[in-house]
């Protein structure tokens, strides 16, 4: 036992016995290390899909649930990974889940976030407006509950006024409000067009809510058929950002229709 121990004194204090081992033993470090990173890397992880496209406010149910070998390269962002925080929870509002897709925690919520009836889900102080449209308007029934708009107006000024002096009969088009939001999209019949989108219906009308205010401001200038008024919805990402932006008059051209509207109607604004 003394002469072995002996032995392992003389190698230890061999100063390039020690280093040679010691580089022995990173390299097998670096090598299984690497090699374990590398099969974490590539090695499939199983996690839910979509079997079927599932529209918006569905309870999302074992038939509609499957599961799928993917690279990790794949999960990006919040990809949900377990089962059970899919089935039997809820699309959101807002959101188509394609078939064939993932998962992600933005689209799933529990039941007590979706609303029974989402167009009663708006501001006190706010007054539901009733656009009429058509699939051209809606940029090919492109327009969801849950995304903004701008809204415009094309008219024809047939007066002259202290601030257009030179423009009578000429077309007029600006925005007029921006930043509104999208409660519901119907057809003629006041049914969700989007409820079923294996029988998209077609758009007949966008609901949103806008204060008072606005409301009799776009009403005006949607009476004004002798001006050949028209509104023009036109989407925008704005739904994309954290933070959308606010419900609000255009600074520039909004302020401008704003006046025109009023001088061309009875009532005035205080």
């Amino acid at each position: 036992m003394g002469e072995l121990s002996n032995q392992l004194k003389k190698i230890t204090s061999n100063k390039n016995t020690v280093t040679v081992v010691g580089v022995v033993l990173m390299i097998f470090l670096l090598y299984f290390g690497y090699t374990f990173r590398v099969h974490q890397a590539i090695s499939p992880v199983s996690v839910p899909y979509a079997r079927s496209q599932i529209p918006p406010g569905t309870q999302i149910t074992d038939e509609m649930v499957g599961l799928k070998d993917v690279p990790p390269s794949m999960l990006k962002g919040e990809v949900i990974k377990n089962l059970n925080e899919v089935v039997y929870k809820y699309s959101s509002i807002n959101t188509v889940i394609p078939a064939g897709s993932l998962f992600y925690k933005s689209v799933v919520v529990e039941k007590e976030q979706v609303p029974t009836n989402v167009i009663l889900q708006y501001p006190s102080g706010y007054v539901l407006y009733n656009m009429s449209v058509n699939t051209q308007t809606t940029y090919g029934n492109s327009m969801y509950p849950g995304n903004y708009i701008d809204i415009y107006l094309k008219a024809v000024n047939r007066v002259s006024s202290e601030f257009m002096t030179e423009d009578a009969n000429k077309v007029m088009l600006g925005r007029l409000l921006k930043n509104v939001e999208i409660l519901a999209v119907k057809d003629a019949d006041g049914q969700p067009v989007f409820a079923d989108l294996d029988d998209r219906k077609i758009p007949s009308m966008i609901v949103f809510a806008i204060p008072e205010e606005q409301y009799i401001l776009l009403k005006k200038a949607e009476y004004l058929s002798s001006y050949d008024s028209t509104l023009i919805p036109v989407p925008t990402n704005e739904s994309l950002k954290d933070k959308p932006g606010k419900l609000a008059l255009d600074e520039k051209s909004g302020e401008t229709l704003k006046t025109w509207i009023n001088k061309v109607t009875i009532w005035q604004e205080p």
